[in-house]
């Protein structure tokens, strides 16, 4: 067998409060995040998401625990962390009054680039970027998607380019054009050699992307591993039913892994062979009364999220 694949991302008890009446936003959270691969912090709002990122990237200490990143701890050593990371935030860190190029350079010269050099750097992630046409218009006339790769290009200025992205929603309000070229700057990343650790709300993201997957909830990783093996954990299909009655959907209400009140609609763990459907149907409809009617679905990461994460409205973190 060969070496183990080194680590670029670890973390140990990551915890992490804001005052203390309330709870904490991270409870002992554990990362390992493997070199040259895209990690995916998956959680609904207030999970601790942006946290866990923050602290890793160095603008925040946690409370308790410890991380580093490509073997370099977080506090102790934080001006080499920030040498080795690019972080992209929820919004675009861009001057709206400059130009793409202009934005561009003045990020190469910030890191060390000759007037020169720094005027090559700008052209070449320009073109890398598809911003070419529109290197020397405002960004304020920049779509979002425009301004999520101008962003993202600023994070490859420095030399070396970074070990390490910390991607914190980059495609959140996007439209889904702009969604999948950011999807395929993300691949390109890894491809080159980078880490990537990517937090979303969006399941088809985290699934298209992610080597593995995390599930952040109330500050915990409730669920850890490949999307295929997520969604296993849950099942491998779900049968859908349609309740003829609320008394019905109340009684069933327990054992389904996906609710929908408004509908009467349950979801049900099923390995998805007629033999086990009927056998579900005669157990909880022996009379034949209680479902309306049912289809069968494969399992996917919307009925990860829903079994593992409670709704934002339950979470007690901001």
């Amino acid at each position: 067998m060969g070496a183990p694949m080194a680590a670029m991302i670890e973390a140990h008890g990551l915890t992490k409060s804001y005052g203390k009446s309330s709870p904490p936003v991270l409870d002992g959270v554990d990362l390992r995040v493997d070199r040259c691969t895209v990690f995916s912090l998956l959680g609904p709002n207030g999970a601790g998401k942006t946290t866990a990122v923050r602290v890793l990237a160095t603008l925040t200490t946690a409370d308790k625990g410890t991380a580093r990143i490509a073997g370099y701890d977080v506090v102790a050593d934080r001006s080499r962390v920030r040498r080795t990371i690019s972080l992209t935030g929820q919004s675009a860190a861009v001057d709206e009054t400059q130009t793409g190029e202009e934005n561009l350079r003045m990020m190469a010269r910030l890191t060390g680039h000759s007037r020169t050099s720094a005027h090559h750097r700008a052209a070449e992630l320009l073109e890398r970027f598809d911003l070419t046409a529109a290197a020397r218009r405002p960004t304020r006339t920049y779509s979002g998607g425009m301004r999520r790769r101008l962003d993202l290009a600023a994070g490859l200025v420095g030399s070396p380019q970074p070990e390490v992205f910390f991607l914190d929603e980059p495609t959140t309000g996007l439209d889904p054009r702009s969604r999948q070229q950011l999807w395929q700057v993300v691949r390109d990343l890894a491809g080159q050699g980078a880490t990537v650790l990517l937090t979303t709300q969006y399941l088809e993201e985290a699934d298209r992307l992610a080597d593995r997957i995390a599930v952040l909830d109330r500050g915990r990783i409730v669920a850890e591993g490949t999307a295929d093996a997520l969604k296993s954990r849950v099942a491998g299909h779900r049968l859908d039913l349609v309740l003829t009655d609320r008394a019905s959907y109340l009684r069933l209400a327990r054992r389904a892994v996906h609710h929908s009140p408004e509908t009467l609609t349950l979801s049900l763990p099923t390995d998805g062979t007629a033999a086990h459907i009927r056998a579900l149907l005669d157990e909880i409809d022996p009379d034949r009364t209680t479902v309306e009617r049912f289809t069968v679905h494969s399992t996917t990461l919307d009925d990860v999220f829903m079994a593992l994460t409670t709704s934002p409205e339950a979470s007690a973190h901001a």
